[in-house]
């Protein structure tokens, strides 16, 4: 009978373990994920202080800090933040912003950050890193909340991770701005779409623009459309212009600054008599480029502009757009005037919108 009372006691006690560590998994399972939070443009770099103080750090800051094209006074491409991985465990909301790069050398075995690198992306690719140099990165998802992207940068010494800083550079940018977009989108628009706006825009200029509801047309007078975004800190505003297109020589940057400052001279100006606008390219040079808007052959100049006999000025980016459809040129430029606030993001804003651009 004590044998009997015992085994049932034993039983009971077993269940109760069994259903104590089964609500528990349930409770970690319904426990809600965070979604990532964090600013555009921003990464966290999950790195050893030894690193981050070393060259290694140096190369880092210099290509993901590098300043911004092209503006009047510098910013960089990236924000970045420093959490070694002892000061990333130390505060639970640190482990739930949107982007993250860990950086580690897993040639040191005292490494906290290569010991992290081991774990999330596997011993197995770890150790082919150590004979295969072109193994030296990898990219992961919502690790601690949903919306997060992780890029994992690894080598075996320091020189070596100096270099795969420097190699994947391209890559990882394109990556983050890709990863940005989504949330990019959100901020433009924010409140809407101005859909009576795009439909002038297409009656105008034969484009589809995809227009916040804060946009509004101050021109169009059958030769140029301006359409314009004002706050109290902030001018936002969008040109376009058709041209014939007869020449190759349309596309130059000579050609495309001409016709920027064609317009300029007519239509831009301030109170001031004799004030008109045009591109400053004595205190920074312009940065011209071949590229694709949405798709269509296009070439882009960023710069900074002045108006003349006034002290005002700001950063613009212009571009010519290749009509598949018809023999033309559309001449579209995004310029901006926010003097004493920060232009980086403000400008992407700007080329987000010349990049809906549909004919």
């Amino acid at each position: 009978m004590k044998m009997h009372n015992r085994l049932s006691m034993l039983l009971a006690f077993t269940a109760a373990l069994l259903v104590w560590g089964c609500s528990q998994e349930v409770q970690r399972s319904m426990k809600a994920v965070p979604t990532a939070f964090g600013q555009l443009n921003e990464i966290v770099v999950v790195m050893d202080n030894e690193l981050w103080e070393s060259p290694v750090g140096d190369t880092l800051r210099y290509y993901y800090s590098s300043a911004y094209p092209l503006l009047p006074q510098p910013e960089p491409i990236f924000d970045l933040r420093h959490f070694t991985p002892e000061q990333l465990a130390q505060d639970p909301l640190r482990k739930e912003l949107r982007t993250y790069m860990i950086v580690g050398n897993l040639g040191d075995e005292n490494s906290a950050a290569g010991n992290m690198i081991r774990k999330d992306v596997g011993e197995e690719k770890a150790y082919e890193a150590r004979t295969d140099k072109a193994v030296n990165n990898a990219a992961g998802r919502d690790k601690w909340a949903k919306g997060q992207l992780l890029i994992y940068q690894f080598a075996y010494s320091r020189d070596e991770l100096i270099e795969v800083i420097k190699s994947n550079f391209p890559a990882v940018k394109k990556k983050v701005k890709s990863f940005d977009k989504k949330k990019l989108e959100a901020y433009v628009y924010l409140n809407g779409i101005n859909n009576p706006l795009i439909n002038e825009v297409k009656d105008a200029m034969g484009v589809t623009l995809r227009l916040p509801t804060d946009y509004f047309m101050a021109i169009e007078d059958g030769e140029v459309a301006w359409i314009r975004s004002e706050t109290d800190k902030i001018s936002s505003n969008l040109l376009l212009k058709k041209i014939k297109y007869e020449d190759q020589a349309q596309l130059s940057k000579e050609y495309l600054l001409a016709v920027r400052d064609s317009i300029g001279r007519k239509y831009i100006s301030t109170t001031i008599e004799d004030t008109y606008m045009r591109v400053n390219d004595v205190d920074l040079p312009v940065i011209y480029n071949t590229t694709k808007v949405n798709g269509y052959y296009a070439v882009e100049a960023r710069g900074v502009w002045e108006i003349v006999n006034d002290f005002m000025g700001g950063a613009f980016i212009s571009y010519l757009i290749l009509n598949p459809n018809t023999n033309e040129l559309l001449f579209i430029d995004g310029f901006l005037h926010a003097p004493g606030q920060d232009k980086r993001d403000f400008m992407e804003y700007l080329d987000h919108i010349i990049h809906t651009v549909k004919f």
